[in-house]
C-alpha cells in the first residue's frame, strides 16, 4: 500500500507543477527540456492536457488502492496502471536525455519511481 501512497504523492507534486506553470511561473526548467522558463501562454493548453491526464493518473492509482472507488472495472484499471507504468517509464528516458539539468535531477527520479508505483498497483490488482 505504500507504493499507492508514494505515486499519490509524487503525482500531486506535479500536478501541482502543471498548475504553477498554467499560471505562468518560472518553473519552466523543469519540463520540455528546460526551453521555457516561462511557458509561453501558445503552450500552456499543453500544459491543461498534461494536467488532465495526471489527474486522471492520480484517480486510476487511488482506486487501484482502494482509497477511491473504482470508476472502471477492475481489470480495466488494472491495464491502466500498466499503461500509466509503461508512459511514465518512457517519460523516465525522455527526461534522462533532456538538456535540463534540473529536469534530470528533479523529474527523472520522480517519473521512475512513479512508474514502479503504477507497475505494483497493477500486479496487486
Amino acid at each position: 500500500m505504500t507504493h499507492i501512497y508514494i505515486g499519490a504523492a509524487l503525482l500531486t507534486a506535479v500536478i501541482v507543477l502543471s498548475v504553477l506553470l498554467l499560471l505562468g511561473l518560472p518553473l519552466g526548467e523543469l519540463t520540455m527540456g528546460g526551453r521555457y522558463r516561462v511557458w509561453p501562454k501558445k503552450l500552456r493548453p499543453l500544459a491543461a492536457s498534461q494536467l488532465a491526464v495526471q489527474l486522471f493518473a492520480l484517480w486510476v492509482l487511488l482506486a487501484a488502492g482502494g482509497i477511491l472507488p473504482l470508476f472502471l472495472s477492475q481489470k480495466v484499471t488494472k491495464i491502466a496502471c500498466f499503461a500509466f507504468a509503461v508512459f511514465f517509464l518512457g517519460n523516465t528516458g525522455m527526461n534522462l536525455i533532456s538538456p535540463s539539468k534540473k529536469e534530470k535531477l528533479v523529474m527523472t527520479p520522480m517519473s521512475a519511481a512513479a512508474a514502479v508505483c503504477f507497475l505494483l498497483a497493477g500486479l496487486k490488482l
